[in-house]
């Protein structure tokens, strides 16, 4: 299970005050009592995803699935500076990336550790 805490959710509200998106999101994480993986689910369901794993399994999955665009080197230094907004703006743009999930795939990879996140990827350099 990946808790975010409030302080977490407060800073990522203050970065997205302009997206309502985003804004719903947080709100969602925040009534999941921070259980990251728990409101991802909810989100995946109301995106039409039909997720067949358990909730920690399926939100894993879905950042190792995008792992290469997450951890292409400009994204990552800004990650690794806590910046997120040039990512969200990136997953945004995807069209088989589901929008309302950004959010939360985002917040997984930095409570993994973009490097611990990105480390199967420096291997194959």
């Amino acid at each position: 299970m990946t808790i975010v805490t409030s302080q977490e959710i407060a800073q990522f509200r203050s970065i997205f005050t302009e997206n309502p998106t985003a804004m719903e999101v947080l709100d969602l994480i925040e009534d999941c009592e921070g259980d990251l993986e728990d409101a991802a689910m909810s989100l995946a369901i109301k995106a039409g995803q039909q997720p067949e794993r358990a909730n920690s399994e399926w939100l894993d999955a879905l950042a190792r699935k995008w792992r290469a665009v997450i951890c292409e080197q400009e994204f990552r230094d800004e990650l690794l500076n806590n910046s997120v907004q040039r990512m969200m703006d990136y997953l945004y743009t995807m069209p088989t990336f589901p929008k309302i999930l950004a959010v939360p795939v985002v917040l997984y990879v930095l409570k993994q550790g973009v490097n611990n996140f990105c480390e199967p990827l420096d291997t194959l350099k």
